[in-house]
């Protein structure tokens, strides 16, 4: 158990806006809690290790601790419980496509897929069709399927007594029942759906769960027929899944309206029992997409309490800000960003944070960890928690679910590791292993370093607030990998542009998957890793349409949005957390790029850093004219001398000896640095690289990267 972590319930906010934190503590003793800057997130001994100021604030102070618990599993639960008592007899239905039916082996209880009061229809530990009553079970003792639909039912006939099962497969295969003499049945209650009350499954060192036995798989039109026969006359509820998709209700079209509510967001516009491949969106044939995909381990929201709260003063300056928490030699960093008011920029530089990006990647467990990175944590005094021991704090889109399928959606409302400052994401080499907000930090360091006055707007600003939010800017920047955006952030960003704003792109791999935001969940997010891209997981056929937003999902690419016309780079080559350098083109002697050099003669440029040892590493982007980068577009420097783990993006790839871009594998793998004007006056500037911030504050700032990126800011910005 983590003796003390916390969380925000926002991200980042404005002048007037209040963040709430949620804090659990073991401890008997109160914590305390203080303000902080954070200026550089790296713990490494060869950078400037971490730089954080204390600010005095009103969040400043003791608070007493407590320990919160939280429940992994999506249910859905009715609003009320049944009209009326089903004594004459019953029948609970459902069709369902199981995807861990043999789990029940390894954790007693088995899982519920339709529950009422005391009765339950669910898959044994066994893997077959069962029903419960109280204490006793029938089973139809034929294990199901692994991903097969199959029609499943409990019906009891109350003149008899008889209990039965039913399991039919959809498409070939045997029914199976199962019969057993139960006596004086009733069915009253609350319904459940994929989970029950009063599991039997013990939770480690505490009694039983009140909901547990959690469903993995798809469950689709669940039904309750106060007869055992099921006619239509006898309807009690029937869920229809199909409707209200984007949404976290579902809807009873039964007589009573037993309407209920999704816990922990399950997958919603998922394929039915009825899906041919005749329809891929679900937009168009809901018929099609009435099931839900519900996990045991689903997290959306930890549903903490609030310890303290801070409401964000008018004269606190825009940047990172940190609430640190401790108590008995215990200590936690909670961070968020302070946004400036909207319209009223304290700068002329914009950041722009990429918090889409942080969560969507939250708490990603690396399938190359290994206890041994623990001795680095250890010696450079870095953050000691790490998702691939704790996953049970939930795990990132980059993860599968316990039943194999991918991850797909996001929340920031529980701890992130990863979203901390000295969170080291791997132990490679001298590398710094940060990725995401620590690495940021680069950059932020760099700029204090340098003087350099700055604004923070994050991805929820510009989604909620558009151009408005960036509008008045000289110049808008990025940090070392924007990956994941709306359709709104991509606007915002190319009509700034467009409107002569000078914008600047210092990463890599950036404006590559789409997401969409819950509707009414703020903080969930969801990506659907449809055909293409470098996946960390594939989209099952017929589910690439985000639920939350009814688009097409994958890379912007796909949607005909490419990278390279956001910011005229577009991600190529991926490798190792290794970094080479560039060479200058000998285009950038030319008059209208040479400013960029001044003051630097050397051949290469970026063959150093924190992160990797170069400026160009890791995820590397290039230009492609006939994918958006401008004709006008001067390509001034080019890296070179990556390894042989570097390897083309599969997107590129057509087949085994020819690419989509009528290049050679070899020729597709580097980063291009480039420079354009707008028709507009305004000015882009690009880098194609996730490691290149992490160059700027190396020896102190003083360096070539450094000297360039300052060259370029400094006209951006006018002075």
């Amino acid at each position: 158990m983590i003796p003390l972590i916390g969380y925000c319930d926002r991200l980042s906010g404005r002048p007037g806006d209040t963040i709430e934190f949620k804090v659990s503590s073991i401890s008997a003793e109160p914590f305390t809690a203080r303000l902080y800057r954070s200026i550089s997130a790296d713990p490494n001994p060869a950078g400037p290790g971490i730089i954080e100021r204390q600010v005095p604030s009103s969040l400043d102070g003791s608070y007493p601790s407590r320990l919160q618990e939280f429940h992994a599993g999506s249910y859905a639960i009715a609003d009320a419980a049944l009209p009326q008592a089903a004594a004459g007899g019953f029948r609970l239905s459902a069709l369902i496509w199981p995807t861990l039916p043999l789990k029940g082996e390894r954790v007693r209880g088995g899982q519920a897929i339709l529950s009422c009061g005391d009765i339950t229809l669910m898959i044994d530990e066994s893997g077959a069709v069962a029903g419960q009553a109280g204490e006793r079970r029938v089973s139809s003792s034929e294990p199901l399927k692994n991903r097969a639909w199959y029609r499943v039912s409990l019906s009891y006939d109350a003149d008899s007594g008889a209990l039965t099962v039913s399991q039919e497969p959809v498409k070939n295969g045997q029914e199976a029942h199962g019969t057993v003499v139960m006596p004086g049945l009733a069915l009253n209650g609350r319904p459940l759906i994929g989970a029950m009350e009063n599991a039997l499954a013990p939770r480690p060192g505490g009694p039983p769960l009140d909901i547990g036995a959690h469903f993995n798989g798809k469950i689709e039109a669940p039904a309750i027929h106060a007869g055992a026969d099921g006619d239509a006359a006898s309807l009690l509820a029937r869920w229809d899944f199909a409707i209200g998709t984007a949404s976290t209700r579902v809807e009873d079209t039964g007589p009573h309206s037993l309407h209920g509510q999704l816990i922990n967001l399950p997958a919603r516009a998922m394929t039915g029992s009825a899906w041919n491949g005749e329809e891929m969106c679900f937009r168009h044939a809901p018929e099609h997409y009435g099931a839900i995909h519900f996990h045991d381990d689903d997290i959306y929201d930890f549903g903490w309490q609030t310890d303290f709260s801070f409401t964000i003063p008018d004269d606190l300056s825009s940047g990172a800000y940190l609430a640190r928490i401790e108590c008995n030699g215990h200590e936690d960093s909670i961070p968020f960003f302070v946004c400036p008011p909207l319209g009223r920029p304290r700068a002329k530089l914009c950041v722009l944070v990429s918090t889409f990006t942080y969560v969507i990647y939250g708490n990603y467990a690396r399938p190359a960890y290994h206890e041994s990175w623990h001795d680095r944590v250890a010696e450079w005094h870095a953050y000691p928690w790490n998702p691939a021991v704790h996953p049970d704090y939930g795990l990132s889109t980059y993860n599968f679910h316990s039943d194999g399928s991918g991850i797909c959606h996001a929340s920031h409302k529980r701890p992130l590791f990863n979203v901390r400052p000295g969170f080291l994401t791997t132990d490679t080499g001298e590398d710094s292993g940060l990725r995401h907000f620590p690495a940021d930090g680069h950059l932020l360091t760099w700029l204090d370093g340098e003087g350099i006055d700055y604004d923070i707007i994050t991805d929820q600003e510009l989604h909620d607030d558009g151009i408005a939010a960036i509008a008045a800017y000289n110049v808008v920047s990025t940090g070392s990998h924007p990956e994941y955006h709306t359709a709104r952030t991509l606007d915002a960003i190319e009509a700034y542009r467009d409107q002569g704003g000078n914008f600047m792109y210092l990463g890599g791999n950036g404006f590559y998957w789409r997401i969409a935001l819950h509707p009414h969940e703020r903080g969930a997010l969801e990506i659907r890793r449809g055909e293409g891209g470098i996946r960390a997981w594939a989209a099952e056929p017929g589910e690439y349409f985000n639920a939350f937003d009814g688009t097409y999902g994958g890379m912007w690419r796909r949607n005909g949005r490419p990278p390279q016309s956001i910011a005229g780079l577009g991600f190529t080559a991926q490798g190792n957390f290794t970094g080479s350098y560039y060479r200058p083109l000998p285009a950038a002697k030319d008059p209208e790029v040479a400013w960029i050099f001044e003051g630097i003669e050397d051949e290469v440029i970026g063959d150093f850093g924190l992160s990797g040892g170069g400026a160009a590493g890791f995820e590397l982007d290039r230009a492609d004219t006939r994918l958006g980068t401008p004709d006008e577009a001067v390509i001034i420097a080019r890296s070179e001398n990556h390894d042989d783990e570097t390897i083309m993006v599969p997107e590129e790839m057509l087949t085994h000896i020819v690419n989509w871009s009528m290049l050679t594998t070899k020729e597709l793998i580097h980063a291009d640095m480039l420079y354009y004007q707008t028709p507009s006056g305004g000015q882009v500037f690009s880098t194609g690289s996730i490691t290149y911030c992490g160059s700027l504050p190396w020896n102190g700032g003083d360096n070539n990267i450094s000297k360039l990126t300052r060259n370029v800011l400094r006209r951006f910005l006018g002075d």
